[in-house]
């Protein structure tokens, strides 16, 4: 086995020594993951709280995340989060009081069924604390053996790989179905790509004409990356939290200001805020992996009348972004019809659980999730978003 072909487990110690220059896109990984390791995940993302580990294969380096329960932590790290504290969230805002008397006690017993068998005693794989996780070019062979790697180094744990999404990585798919993972649907996402045909529609054209037309008339500066300073990092974590944790949910991931200045200083994040009279009032962060960007950074004034329209001007500007790079974007769960009215195109996205070295009693409440969410979920969502 060539080095390239080598995967290992590394700790903190054997990173710090590690040739990063002759990886791919090692800088970044470097940047990143050194800062989590020398202060904790949760100095830069408060509601994780995880053992980090570095996973070398293929020529690259990414994380692992090692937990054994941590119920209450964000759902990046907690499948139990994930798919009952979160749902129960989402169940609560429903209109419908039949869905929500019926769904009410399935969560419950579904909550029970996954503590009893133990779901947060996992590793999640290439896991970079973030809404989405993007991946590197795996063919299906790779992602098979890394796969029964971490099964072997954590016999006791659920080995997961969250955001798996077919038309994204079909080979990852492919590779990690064939080698028994079951996939279990998490989220319905949104695909954006300036050359797919959605976006010659008329209609898909003159709404995305709009909202550019709304941000030239807004009266907003557009800051770049350097224009902003480290100084702003408390408002940039203010208006992802107005968002995010107060008008969305608090399990989604608390970024700290730490984590901010580190995108600040390292660009793990390539960040854009919108400026008016001196003050911030939107901003986004993302980064590109493999031709795919996302945004996990995203945030505004709430407190400003909807009509400022600040959603719909930083959105643009990520479809700006996307347009200007030939990218494709991954503009994440939620607002569906916001999204599709502008192009993009829904997809379910998966978490793929490998659990074949595991006893039956713990792998049979992946099989129900997996059952359920294809034949429900899915529908469901489809149905309200869109």
């Amino acid at each position: 086995m060539s080095s390239k072909d080598e995967i290992r487990l590394c700790e903190a110690q054997e990173l710090a020594r590690m040739d990063w220059g002759q990886l791919e896109d090692g800088e970044y990984a470097r940047d990143y993951l050194t800062a989590l390791l020398a202060d904790t995940p949760t100095r830069h993302v408060h509601n994780v709280r995880t053992q980090l580990l570095g996973l070398l294969a293929g020529g690259r380096v990414m994380p692992v995340t090692v937990n054994d329960a941590e119920y209450d932590n964000s759902y990046v790290c907690s499948p139990y989060t994930h798919f009952v504290a979160y749902a129960r969230e989402e169940l609560d805002m429903l209109d419908s009081r039949l869905l929500k008397r019926l769904f009410t006690p399935v969560l419950a017993g579904l909550g029970l069924w996954m503590k009893r068998s133990r779901c947060n005693q996992i590793a999640i794989v290439n896991n970079w604390l973030l809404s989405t996780n993007l991946y590197h070019a795996w063919t299906a062979e790779q992602a098979g053996e890394i796969a029964r790697f971490c099964a072997k180094k954590f016999p006791r744990h659920v080995i997961a790989f969250r955001s798996v999404c077919q038309r994204l990585c079909p080979e990852l798919y492919s590779g990690l179905k064939q080698a028994g993972c079951i996939m279990v649907p998490s989220r319905y996402v949104y695909l954006f790509h300036p050359d797919w045909p959605g976006e010659g529609t008329w209609r898909v054209r003159n709404t995305l004409s709009r909202d550019r037309k709304l941000l030239a008339k807004s009266g907003y500066r557009v800051l770049r990356h350097d224009e902003l300073a480290e100084g702003q990092a408390e408002r940039i974590v203010e208006l992802y939290n107005a968002l995010y944790l107060d008008k969305y949910s608090r399990l989604n991931p608390q970024f700290s200001e730490e984590f901010v200045r580190l995108a600040m200083r390292r660009r793990t994040l390539t960040l854009i805020g919108l400026e008016k009279d001196g003050r911030l009032d939107g901003i986004l962060g993302y980064f590109v992996r493999n031709g795919v960007m996302t945004t996990p950074l995203f945030g505004y004034d709430t407190r400003l009348p909807r009509e400022t329209g600040l959603y719909r001007m930083l959105s643009s500007l990520l479809v700006q972004e996307a347009e200007r790079e030939g990218l494709l974007l991954h503009q994440s769960a939620g607002v569906g019809a916001f999204k599709a009215h502008r192009g993009a195109i829904g997809e379910p996205e998966y978490t793929a659980v490998y659990v074949r070295h595991l006893p039956p009693y713990r792998r049979w409440i992946w099989q129900a999730l997996a059952f359920l969410l294809e034949r429900i979920g899915i529908r469901l969502v489809e149905k309200y978003e869109l």
